[in-house]
């Protein structure tokens, strides 16, 4: 399991750098302003200059999504139940976007800013985690369909 989690670790760092670049380009043709942004004003202020806040939100990406990716073997816990499951999943993959998107000045220093976060942050979790729950299910109801006409038939 910790070979599978370590595999998991490295395949999801870069699509983590891929995810937040692909983000940072979304968010620069929304300000439609013909520039690149590549990180928030307020990051490249604390690090001194932008090349060294690029850096810095490249290196939290890759933590981030080799996070997200380690956090994807809890679903291979054959024995725990989905609340189990959910819930580690959820604390895992909360202790690591949390900071970053603090430190990165994803969100408004404040506590409304923090509340905000957390409400969209979880409102996105629950959407992926009920699209992802309804497809299970749909496969499971095939299987399950498969195995009874197979024993009828």
């Amino acid at each position: 399991m910790k070979k599978e989690i370590l595999v998991r670790c490295l395949l999801g760092a870069p699509i983590g750098v891929a995810l937040s670049t692909l983000i940072t380009i979304i968010i620069s043709f929304a300000l439609g302003d013909g520039n690149y942004h590549a990180v928030v004003p307020q990051l490249t202020q604390d690090c001194g200059s932008e090349i060294w806040a690029v850096t810095l939100q490249t290196v939290c990406s890759l933590l981030y999504g080799a996070a997200w990716a380690g956090a994807s073997a809890i679903w291979q816990m054959e024995r725990w139940s989905l609340l189990q499951m959910t819930g580690l999943h959820l604390l895992i993959c909360s202790a690591a976007t949390f900071p970053v998107a603090y430190f990165m000045h994803w969100m408004h220093h404040s506590v409304s800013g923090v509340l905000l976060y957390f409400g969209i942050f979880l409102a996105i979790y629950a959407i992926i985690w009920l699209i992802q729950y309804a497809a299970v299910k749909r496969k499971i109801d095939a299987i399950n369909r498969k195995m009874r006409e197979s024993a009828a038939g």
